[in-house]
């Protein structure tokens, strides 16, 4: 489908989930909060108080020079299945894989550790080599502010520490709001699982830029 077509299918979407789904908040949007929206690709739902599985990758992740692999896979039906879709693929480790290395992963990680329990509540995450899963439950900045900071933040970091130059990550972001506990735990079990699926490791917990090696014999994470 041409990108003109698709980012068309996407404010469709858009206007009909206001329609239905969710009401105007004149305070939310005060702060900054948009509801449903997009910024051309791909469809955002942003209020305050709501638990959001985000993710996003490298800029080179899905490269150019390997299109003929990956670009069928825009073309799945249905948000959630072409999303897990685009995720299989990421994780069999294409382009520079960058987070990889032990001191850009460990700048991602801390970046969102450092203001958990502030600005938000981390629930769940992992850094994978070419991209990154979080969960997190969004209290008074808008989701939309907080990824641009995360991106920015630790785009100009490692591009410091490793001098290079350009852009690290891709434009935009999936997310997806939780919707009951019983999504809660499948979502965390998803995220702490994906280095299992990508072969990177055994259990979860040998990980080590994730969440899942923070978890007590409860399997509840510390306080911030």
């Amino acid at each position: 489908m041409p990108i003109r077509s698709r980012r068309r299918n996407v404010f469709e979407t858009i206007r009909a989930k206001r329609q239905w789904h969710t009401s105007f908040d004149a305070e939310a949007a005060r702060a900054g909060f948009r509801g449903w929206h997009s910024r051309g690709y791909l469809p955002h739902f942003d209020m305050p108080g709501l638990v959001q599985f985000i993710n996003y990758r490298l800029d080179d992740a899905m490269p150019a020079s390997l299109r003929h692999e990956w670009s069928a896979l825009f073309e799945t039906r249905g948000d959630l299945k072409r999303q897990v879709r685009i995720e299989d693929y990421l994780d069999r480790g294409r382009g520079s894989c960058l987070l990889r290395n032990f001191s850009a992963a460990a700048i991602v990680q801390e970046n969102w550790l450092h203001f958990d329990g502030d600005a938000y509540r981390m629930l769940a995450w992992v850094v994978m080599p070419n991209h990154v899963h979080l969960l997190a439950e969004i209290w008074q900045t808008p989701q939309a502010e907080l990824v641009k900071d995360w991106k920015g933040f630790t785009a100009r970091r490692i591009n410091r520490v490793f001098n290079r130059r350009g852009k690290l990550w891709q434009d935009d972001y999936w997310d997806r709001y939780i919707r009951d506990e019983e999504h809660c735990r499948k979502v965390i079990r998803y995220i702490e699982s994906n280095p299992v699926r990508a072969r990177l490791v055994k259990s979860p917990e040998e990980w080590p830029f994730s969440s899942a090696r923070f978890r007590d014999e409860y399997r509840r994470l510390p306080p911030p």
